[in-house]
């Protein structure tokens, strides 16, 4: 009897579990493009705008410093066309290559004064675009997920991320199930008046690398001849 009783309970909890399993709504899936997002939002645009700012302000005085160490070179240049002058004196020609060496001194410094300017700057650009995008996207994740909830989703997939191959993950979704419009529509609703929607990003861009639109300034200044 002891043993008919543990049977019947073994069974009803399986029937219950059973019952469970099957009283369980079916998941619902959807999807946003996280990068398209990211691009879109108006503070993304107000970013970019401020780096693409500082970094023509970067440029100008890159310019400024290669404009210096040319002057320098030139310099440089005629005290080697002093030197070689046969009407000065030997004590006159020492004069002249020692002024010379300083100057080359003087030109190696401004090089280096030049590459650390440049990395500097490199680096900082870099350090603000990527604090920026993580936590813009931190913040649209968070947007997306709460609409995502109001529409019963049991499952929320950003679909802007390349395969291993370089493919998109999702090669056909029905748009009924992408919220993408409806999460920007959120996170755009405080867009400042006036200012323009964002254009539309390119088909590879991706919320690793899109909305930076910042580079480091490139160096022009030459070295000295020898």
């Amino acid at each position: 009897m002891k043993t008919i009783r543990n049977s019947l309970c073994v069974l009803l909890a399986i029937g219950a579990s059973a019952l469970g399993l099957v009283a369980q709504p079916a998941p619902k899936i959807l999807v946003v493009d996280m990068a398209t997002l990211y691009d879109g939002h108006y503070k993304t645009q107000e970013q970019t705008a401020k780096l693409q700012a500082d970094e023509q302000k970067a440029q100008q005085d890159l310019e400024k410093l290669n404009a210096e160490g040319n002057t320098l070179v030139e310099q440089y240049q005629d005290l080697v066309e002093q030197a070689k002058n046969p009407a000065l004196s030997d004590d006159a020609k020492n004069k002249v290559g020692e002024d010379a060496q300083r100057k080359l001194e003087e030109i190696q410094g401004k090089q280096n004064e030049v590459q650390n300017f440049r990395t500097n700057i490199q680096r900082s650009l870099q350090t603000r675009i990527q604090t920026f995008r993580s936590l813009m996207l931190e913040e649209i994740g968070k947007i997306a997920a709460d609409v995502a909830k109001e529409k019963g989703a049991t499952l929320l997939i950003d679909k802007s991320g390349p395969s291993l191959i370089g493919i998109s993950n999702f090669l056909y979704v029905d748009p009924a199930y992408d919220i993408t419009p409806e999460v920007a529509a959120v996170v755009n609703r405080d867009r400042p008046a006036g200012m323009p929607a964002a254009a539309a990003p390119a088909p590879a861009a991706s919320a690793e690398t899109s909305g930076s639109g910042a580079t480091a300034p490139s160096v022009s200044f030459p070295g000295a001849a020898k």
